[in-house]
């Protein structure tokens, strides 16, 4: 009897040591923390549907390579209201193939912490229905803020990852439309206005047939007093003349691939010949920002409004 209770005290010994050695081995070989962009997606309490969308996508594990990136991570607040909007019950609801798109629009390659952002325009990781190299452009502007493409505003930037940063933002940022880029950027508000006047925003804002479009966007510069005068005293019917001029129907021309001469929507004749633009007036038009690139086309800005003949 001694020596069986000696036996059972001696194994109870050794369970115990063997016990407090895998605890030592747990404490000296803990497991590592994910300082990713998913991994702090994921200890974040606010962006819980993004974490969601991500896995859906697969992209939670790309978010956790090598990169570098920089993410703007909507809100669970801003993804709600996106589904809300778009009549989608959940992430689960929207295709799989626009949520990995528009989560792409959210990405851009390297690191861009605040002090780097300048007004202008990046590159996404997105493509649109437009093009299948030339990735989606998004319009940065630091007027008041960060604002990305006119809808979204970052509410808490600089959130430093293992694998790049992420800045916070309070809206999901659609794939950009023809019509988003040239609302988004200020320095085209007179050619906005315009479209809007003229009923041709529904028009460039669809990825239906006559598009993808190519447009030769006037700077609101290009708007003088001689030109202002001149397009106020137009017909409706020529003033929409004049706006589908600026408009090569059914390409995404890249600046590389720009053609000697083309058919605009007005069926009017463009010329080309390296970064000017010959109109059917004479006059010659300088090309002075390229490949814009939106979901259902391509935007070209010009220091002039071209004119076709009335």
């Amino acid at each position: 009897m001694k020596i069986a209770s000696k036996l059972k005290m001696a194994l109870a010994c050794i369970a115990f040591l063997s016990f407090a050695v895998s605890c030592d081995n747990d404490d000296d070989n803990p497991k590592p923390v994910d300082n990713t962009i998913t991994g702090i997606a994921v200890k974040n309490s606010n962006l819980k549907i993004l974490v969601q969308a991500l896995t859906r996508a697969e992209l939670a594990a790309t978010l956790q390579g090598t990169g570098p990136f920089t993410v703007f991570a909507p809100t669970d607040a801003a993804f709600t209201k996106f589904l809300s909007d778009n009549k989608f019950a959940s992430v689960n609801d929207v295709p799989k193939d626009l949520l990995t798109q528009i989560l792409l629009n959210h990405v851009v390659s390297g690191t861009a912490k605040s002090t780097d952002l300048k007004t202008g325009y990046i590159k996404t990781l997105a493509k649109g229905g437009a093009s299948t190299t030339n990735t989606l452009s998004m319009y940065v502007d630091l007027t008041s803020g960060v604002k990305l493409n006119g809808v979204a505003t970052v509410t808490t930037a600089d959130v430093m990852a293992s694998n790049g940063v992420i800045h916070v933002v309070d809206a999901v940022i659609g794939l950009p439309t023809i019509v988003t880029h040239a609302t988004a950027n200020p320095n085209f508000s007179t050619l906005a206005t315009l479209l809007t006047t003229q009923n041709l925003i529904t028009t460039l804002s669809s990825s239906a047939t006559p598009s993808p479009f190519t447009v030769f966007a006037p700077l609101n510069s290009a708007f003088d007093t001689a030109t202002t005068s001149l397009y106020g005293g137009l017909t409706s019917a020529q003033k929409t003349a004049v706006l589908t001029y600026h408009v090569i129907g059914g390409a995404n021309v890249l600046s590389t691939g720009i053609p000697a001469s083309s058919p605009t929507l007005e069926t009017g004749i463009l010329k080309f010949s390296g970064t000017t633009i010959t109109d059917e007036q004479a006059r010659v038009t300088n090309i002075v920002l390229t490949d814009v690139q939106c979901s259902n086309g391509i935007i070209h800005a010009v220091n002039k409004v071209l004119l076709p003949t009335l």
